[in-house]
């Protein structure tokens, strides 16, 4: 487009977008595993939770854009004062931010249809999504000469027509079963608030980490921010492929604690901390052998890869000490724990990553390490606390506990 201001502005304007709705999230983990519970022999029982789980993001969508321009603001304040770049920005965000209804309710019906274990519906939905996107994003930005503006407009009709899709399919899944689809209950919306409000907090405090981790690594140099691009990038790789097995979790466990099925629970959460326990070994021989070779395809600055040599250790580590956070993450989103979630990534963030970082900053003097070693003991706390907090449940008055 002949200006690197233009990417740069809409990969601000992107990110920007990408973080405000990771935060809403909490949507489509509440919806699924509300999802997963709900009555399979009823169509009404499954109709209700996608209302609620409509009704609360079209108002959350309406928020978002009533305080849209202090949300802009905010994002390019990080950015500074470069004329060219904000006014780029501008213009991706504010055409992009009306597409907050469509995205959020796609964030609640893909969560529907995750509970429901139409997973092969949703990766249809997401492929074909992801084409439009690039479809469309060519034909405004190429034929028609709409500049950044026309990459924004592509993704928003691609979040448009995924909204289409997704309510088409769900109301396939509904119709073999009689259901109405009215305004839910003031009570129904009070208890999804409720949960929602837990995992709000719960994923604010996960960014508040992965930020720190960002903004805090910037301040230690350019080579210190590049390696921890990279890093970022070998646990996007880890999560993308942990969070299968985390989404399958989810549905199974919600669908036993609907059915009141304890020694099914307990079934479908040990067959899934086997399988992501396979994973995370494999993932850790990938990058323990291959580790190089996949930093060539990400990067070719010969610099970097000799200080990538430090933190191999840390890309290997990585996988088999979060994949029981992401598992039993999976478990609790089942079981709609939302309070449990909260407090267990509170702990870990307040009481774990953060001294640990300030401990090991302290006494080596690497703060850059000092943030992978807190984070690996972020994710391991996690992982701990959750897994403890099951196992006294087990233990302990199984069905009152995780099936009250």
């Amino acid at each position: 487009m002949g200006g690197l201001h233009y990417l740069a502005g809409a990969a601000i304007g992107s990110l920007i977008i990408t973080q405000l709705y990771w935060v809403c999230g909490f949507l489509k983990m509440s919806i699924t595993g509300l999802s997963a519970q709900a009555d399979r022999s009823s169509g009404q029982a499954r109709a209700d939770v996608l209302v609620q789980g409509a009704v609360a993001s079209i108002l959350i969508a309406f928020i978002i854009i009533l305080v849209s321009p202090l949300i802009l603001d905010a994002g390019l304040w990080f950015v500074g004062d470069q004329q060219q770049t904000n006014q780029s920005t501008v213009d991706y965000f504010e055409i992009r931010i009306w597409g907050a209804p469509a995205a959020l309710l796609n964030l609640v019906c893909i969560g529907w249809l995750v509970g429901q274990q139409r997973t092969t519906l949703v990766l249809a939905i997401q492929v074909v999504t992801n084409i439009i996107n690039i479809v469309a994003s060519l034909i405004f930005v190429y034929e028609l000469d709409f500049g950044v503006q026309g990459v924004a407009a592509g993704t928003l009709v691609a979040e448009y027509s995924s909204t289409g899709m997704c309510l088409l399919l769900v109301v396939r899944v509904l119709a073999s079963q009689d259901y109405f689809l009215g305004m839910p209950k003031l009570s129904a919306l009070v208890s999804l608030a409720n949960l929602n409000a837990n995992i709000f907090v719960r994923n604010l405090a996960l960014q508040f980490t992965l930020a720190f981790i960002t903004l805090i690594g910037v301040t230690f140099g350019t080579e210190a921010a590049a390696i921890n691009a990279i890093l970022m990038q070998f646990f996007s790789l880890i999560a993308l492929g942990l969070d299968g097995i985390a989404n399958a979790v989810e549905s199974l466990v919600g669908r036993a604690k609907g059915e009141k099925a304890f020694s099914s629970l307990k079934r479908e959460v040990n067959a899934g901390l086997f399988w992501s326990s396979i994973i995370a070994l494999v993932y850790a021989m990938l990058f323990w052998i291959f580790g190089q070779n996949i930093l060539t395809l990400l990067s070719d600055n010969l610099a970097l890869h000799k200080v990538f040599d430090e933190y191999h250790w840390v890309v290997v580590t990585l996988p088999l000490v979060s994949h029981w956070c992401f598992l039993f993450d999976g478990v609790y989103v089942g079981l709609t724990a939302g309070r449990t979630m909260r407090n267990t990534m509170l702990a870990s963030t307040l009481f774990v990553f953060l001294p640990t970082f300030y401990v090991v900053d302290k006494f080596t003097h690497h703060g850059n390490m000092a943030l992978w070693i807190a984070m690996l003991a972020f994710l391991g706390s996690r992982g701990v606390l959750l897994w403890g907090d099951y196992l006294k449940h087990v233990g302990r008055h199984p069905k009152t506990a995780l099936f009250g």
